[in-house]
């Protein structure tokens, strides 16, 4: 009889504990609502007088255990200060599902697309976990605490015959349309692609009310997707008026009681070496050989503090877009024109302030002495890439001596830094050639050369000795300055011993003893890779084992590049950090004490944010346009390289050109596939046949969808 009770009882705690559930996931749909059982036990349904009963020996467990308090007699709320409640910041994926990464945990927590309650993507969410089926840790979104934006870009559908339409957004990480009605729609016809403003989520409401605040044209038009692209990241492609005001106001004059202030090096050969397209022009080098034989070489950086003072709405604009955005057609910089492209741009033939690194070498580029400060410079010559590099392979030309040493320097300096533990991954970048309609009718694949990379090593030099001389006393101590650093995490082991594994099928060797083997490691894998049918997808692996580079106050340093101190310098004209780092060092250099290290840190995470916006627009618009490239050439075949692999299908690239398209496995007919994340393939349940990451394939181009920026392909037999 005594173990019937005890079975009983066990029966109704299960019982109990799923009436629970139900209580906590209807409280939850309005966290802050305060309920009596009555409506408690309506919202679950469960009403009738047996029912009820069971409500109220739930509520009682979950008072107990913290779950929910009594508001005031009788009545309940959700108990948001419980255990096991955290804060994070909530990720989609396309499924629907999320995950919120909270500060502090090593993995990321799941939340099933039933329990996201109205939370959008990035939002800043409290959630409480558990445990599902007693392993894996889950989450349920208690409440959004902070909104990471409010204005999304969609296509405007109207509901036919009623006065209301929804805003279905681009992204498939927004995982619901926007509701507005008719009043609101600020002159957008049904299928124009807009930007609309959320105003309200109502609890309850299965979707949130927004309204129509720009109308950005008919969706696949080149300048409406351009366009869209930048608003999906909040990114302004226009000055505010009183900013341009601002800027022309500037005094652009090279003024003698300034150049009293600075070193006057206008005397010294100095030229630009850049792309052939660009129009701003952030550094300089400066060349002379000394009467001891040593080199003295300047490297010349735009002195964009001088005219950007803090303070100003310049400053403010600047600080809020943080980088100059590159998409394949423009460039929608950090700063007005009239500064990036004039004041400040080091253009032949013209006097300008600068901000110099100016270093004594000797014929084995070794450091012989360093100065640091501001300067007034005047260039003797633009080069692009291409000219520098017909010089350095023996073609004759103006200022060919100075470009052949600043070469040897440049490659003794590059030696030394691989040596040192610097990882080369030397990928080619794509580039379009455009028409006057900014239509692509070529390709083309921007190659590093000797000219590119003796820009880079005078560069990183400038970046890595000023981050030193701040970061360090005359007798090498850390001196506690603060600064901002780009620093670079070491890789995540985990994924380098998945690598490692991974390469070791293919016949390659890794050493994870250490930090210098795995360096010398991966540049061996990279090198033995070259021109073999596996090179795109160990490149792709190796890429990603490595962590992302940010901006910091904590000098970790720069696992890339094998520099113990390390911060950018050389660009301010399209980089704020870079602007922050002249003034910390001037303050330095005039003798000051160390400023706020918190305030910093903020702007760090702040320029690291908006780097990461600027990088996924600048994906997107590549997209864009290899999707344009490929209207042309539906139902076409071409060669090529499966690039990545899902459960749900594969992506293959065609190396001539770059464009990635997907193969989903509902598409393919001839068996029934599985997905195996270990070998990055997928497997035919029937046959065993195998497409794998790295394997080469033949394709048919079969659709371009310009507005979701996406090629679909079907396997060619």
């Amino acid at each position: 009889m005594a173990k019937k009770r005890k079975y009983i009882s066990q029966k109704n705690e299960h019982k109990l504990k799923e009436i629970g559930k139900l209580i906590l996931r209807f409280m939850n749909e309005n966290s802050t609502k305060v309920y009596n059982y009555k409506q408690i036990s309506d919202g679950i349904d469960y009403k009738n007088p047996r029912q009820r009963e069971l409500v109220i020996q739930a509520l009682h467990r979950l008072q107990a255990a913290e779950r929910i308090k009594e508001a005031e007699k009788g009545k309940y709320v959700l108990n948001l200060n419980i255990k096991g409640t955290l804060t994070g910041i909530i990720d989609f994926n396309q499924s629907g599902n999320a995950y919120v990464n909270v500060e502090g945990l090593e993995d990321d927590i799941f939340i099933h697309s039933k329990n996201v309650k109205d939370a959008l993507q990035g939002d800043k969410v409290l959630i409480v976990t558990y445990t599902y089926k007693g392993k894996k840790l889950e989450g349920s979104v208690l409440e959004v605490l902070e909104r990471t934006r409010t204005e999304f870009v969609g296509t405007l559908q109207i509901v036919p015959h009623k006065d209301f339409g929804f805003v279905v957004c681009d992204k498939k990480t927004i995982n619901t349309d926007i509701f507005v009605p008719k009043p609101k729609f600020g002159g957008a016809e049904d299928g124009n692609k807009v930007i609309v403003k959320m105003t309200e989520w109502r609890p309850g409401d299965k979707n949130p009310e927004g309204e129509i605040i720009q109308v950005l044209g008919a969706p696949g038009e080149h300048e409406t997707e351009i366009h869209s692209i930048l608003a999906e990241y909040g990114l302004p492609y226009e000055f505010p008026e009183e900013v341009e005001r601002d800027a022309d106001k500037i005094d652009r004059s090279i003024n003698e009681e300034e150049v009293a202030k600075r070193w006057d090096m206008r005397g010294i050969t100095t030229f630009t070496i850049d792309p052939k397209d660009a129009k701003d022009f952030d550094d300089a080098l400066s060349i002379r050989k000394l009467d001891n034989g040593n080199w003295e070489i300047g490297v010349h950086i735009a002195d964009v503090s001088h005219y950007v003072v803090p303070g100003t709405i310049l400053d403010d604009e600047a600080y809020q877009r943080a980088t100059s955005v590159y998409l394949v057609d423009r460039v929608v910089p950090m700063l007005p024109e009239v500064l990036s492209n004039d004041v400040c741009s080091l253009r032949p033939h013209e006097d300008k302030f600068t901000f110099s690194a100016v270093f004594e070498l000797n014929d084995k580029a070794e450091i012989k002495k360093q100065w640091f400060g501001r300067t007034v410079i005047h260039s003797d010559r633009r080069f692009t890439y291409e000219e520098a590099q017909e010089r350095i392979e023996g073609k004759d030309g103006d200022f060919k001596e100075e470009i052949l040493v600043l070469d040897q320097l440049a490659k003794i300096m590059r030696q030394k830094r691989i040596k040192d533990g610097a990882i080369t991954f030397d990928r080619s970048e794509v580039r379009f050639n455009l028409d006057e309609n900014n239509e692509p009718v070529g390709v083309y694949f921007k190659i590093s050369k000797d000219s590119n990379h003796l820009i880079e090593e005078f560069m990183l030099l400038a970046n890595k000795k000023v981050s030193e001389f701040v970061s360090l006393n005359k007798r090498g101590e850390i001196s506690q300055n603060t600064f901002i650093y780009r620093v670079h995490d070491d890789p995540d082991p985990a994924k380098l011993e998945s690598l490692r594994d991974f390469v070791s099928t293919f016949g390659y060797k890794m050493d994870l003893a250490n930090t210098k083997k795995v360096a010398e490691s991966l540049n061996k894998l990279l090198h033995d890779v070259k021109g073999k049918g596996e090179e795109n997808m160990i490149e792709t692996l190796a890429m990603r084992s490595m962590s992302k580079a940010v901006y910091s106050t904590e000098p970790i340093g720069h696992y890339g590049l094998g520099f113990d101190y390390y911060s950018h310098f050389t660009s301010p004209i399209r980089r704020y950090p870079d602007l922050i780092a002249h003034r910390l060092l001037q303050h330095y250099l005039d003798g000051g004490k160390s400023p706020n290290k918190a305030d910093l840190e903020e702007k760090a995470k702040h320029c690291s944010y908006m780097e990461r916006l600027a990088a996924d627009a600048e994906r997107d618009s590549i997209k864009f346009m290899q999707v344009k490239f490929m209207e042309k050439h539906l139902g076409e075949t071409f060669n090529g390289v499966i690039s990545g692999v899902a459960e749900f299908g594969f992506w293959v690239e065609i190396p001539e050109n770059g464009a990635e398209g997907l193969i989903k496995l509902r598409d393919l007919t001839d068996d029934s596939y599985s997905y195996d994340a270990k070998t990055h393939a997928v497997y035919g349940n029937r046959h065993g046949k195998k497409y794998q990451l790295g394997d080469q394939v033949q394709i048919k181009v079969v659709k371009a969808n310009l507005i979701q920026k996406q090629l679909d392909f079907k396997i060619v037999d």
